[in-house]
């Protein structure tokens, strides 16, 4: 064969060092001498100081007047009486309408309460859709449409006010 070619290695580039700082130049200024200090006064021989008369105590505080307990605010939770209905998956704020899965039966006229974190509020049931269609009541499993007065949040929970 004729000559073959060789293969050539890659070069590898050298690697690059840090730069280094070049030592500081001593420039030959004059050095300042320490400025000097005002003298201090000379203290004055005095008589040596008398016993000091013993302080009065200062007047006794009057007992200090235990602080009220803080007012309880009341429990969050379903009052007596009420009965859970179901839970709030969505709310859709441009329509005032909140998606709720029931539990139980609810119908239209029946008072509920919506307890949150944030919102706890009653109001009259005036209408339930279910898939878009107007129903006068749903049963528990149903996802339901409901109309609200309020701002209701996704986890907060619907109970049933007795009349």
């Amino acid at each position: 064969m004729a000559a073959a070619k060789k293969k050539s290695k890659a070069k590898v580039k050298a690697k690059k060092s840090p730069a280094k700082k070049s030592p500081a130049k001593k420039s030959p200024a004059k050095k300042k001498s320490p400025a000097k200090r005002a003298a201090a006064p000379k203290k004055q021989a005095t008589a040596p100081k008398k016993a000091a008369a013993p302080k009065a105590k200062p007047a006794a505080r009057p007992a200090a007047k235990p602080k009220p307990k803080p007012v309880e605010a009341p429990a969050r939770g379903p009052k007596p009486g009420e009965v859970r209905v179901g839970v709030v998956t969505h709310y859709y704020g441009h329509l005032s309408v909140a998606a709720v899965r029931l539990e139980v039966v609810l119908a239209v006229g029946q008072t509920i309460r919506i307890l949150g974190h944030t919102s706890d509020f009653r109001q009259r049931v005036d209408s339930i859709q279910i898939e878009h269609e107007s129903v006068q009541e749903a049963i528990g499993g149903d996802e339901i449409g409901l109309k609200v007065t309020q701002h209701a949040r996704e986890h907060d929970v619907v109970y049933r006010v007795p009349a």
